[in-house]
């Protein structure tokens, strides 16, 4: 499995914007499908955003259309998530995920591995 490790989460208001990164390494290939989770309190995790890592093709949840952008940098092995117009119903830990195989789908998996979360907490 390769090592995900997140950050940039924080604290922001409603209305605001963070980015959070998911940098992979270890002895596999950067052509697995990257996806972004969310668990908040009590709630089951939930799929936020994925992204073919060849093509570049992103997915997204309806939650989050238009506000929140997933993207890749192939020479760092990093996938980001910018998120914009946060929401208190944002508040989550955020959890990056890479596909276990080429054929991984973004949205549904399967996946290999996971980062250890990172907490974004939005307030009014």
């Amino acid at each position: 499995q390769a090592q995900l490790v997140e950050s940039g989460g924080g604290l922001v208001q409603a209305g605001g914007s963070l980015r959070l990164s998911c940098s992979a390494s270890g002895r596999t290939l950067s052509a697995f499908a990257m996806a972004w989770f969310r668990q908040a309190p009590g709630k089951e995790r939930e799929f936020v955003a994925g992204i073919r890592w060849n093509s570049g093709i992103t997915y997204y949840a309806d939650p989050v259309k238009g506000r929140f952008t997933i993207s890749r940098d192939n020479a760092k092995s990093t996938v980001y998530l910018q998120m914009n117009s946060l929401k208190p119903q944002d508040t989550a830990v955020y959890y990056c995920a890479q596909g276990s195989s080429y054929s991984s789908d973004p949205r549904s998996g399967p996946f290999g591995s996971w980062g250890q979360g990172t907490q974004v907490t939005v307030s009014s």
